[in-house]
């Protein structure tokens, strides 16, 4: 599959997990999490030292939730991706996207490889904001350009 392929099979799935959701109100993996809820999917917040994010209760790993998300964003540091794709594989997450605004993000090409490996679709970087339809002003200007001019997405 394509990148953008893969960034659409990812959006299309409902029940997604958030790996690394922030306990403070005001940060990027809260707005993300805000944004799908508001989008109509069915989002569970994982950080394992938050018994709840937004009322919504919280698990510890991927391996606690059942039912099982069909995919899982990841917005830990590229440090603990490993271990959150390997939880993602034994739990039978079909989809991972490791997020990426600035830097490396959650991208860890072990990781990436770990994913393809075992047959899961994986979006190894950029930000869903970008790839939201009718999505805030600023983050499609960000998002037109990105897409103009990064090859991967140009396939």
């Amino acid at each position: 599959m394509t990148l953008r392929e893969e960034i659409a099979d990812f959006l299309g799935r409902k029940r997604i997990a958030v790996v690394g959701v922030s306990t403070e109100p005001v940060s990027t993996s809260r707005a993300l999490f805000k944004e799908f809820l508001a989008r109509g999917y069915d989002v569970i917040p994982v950080n394992p030292k938050a018994p709840e994010i937004d009322g919504h209760r919280c698990f510890a790993s991927v391996r606690e939730i059942e039912p099982r998300p069909e995919a899982v964003l990841i917005m830990t540091p590229a440090t603990k991706t490993d271990a959150v794709v390997h939880d993602c594989a034994e739990s039978g997450v079909e989809s991972v996207w490791m997020y990426r605004g600035a830097g490396t993000g959650a991208v860890s090409q072990p990781a990436v490889d770990y994913c393809r490996e075992h047959g899961i679709h994986v979006v190894p970087g950029e930000c869903p904001f970008m790839f939201f339809p009718n999505t805030a002003f600023v983050h499609a200007c960000h998002g037109f350009f990105h897409k103009l001019f990064s090859p991967a997405l140009r396939q």
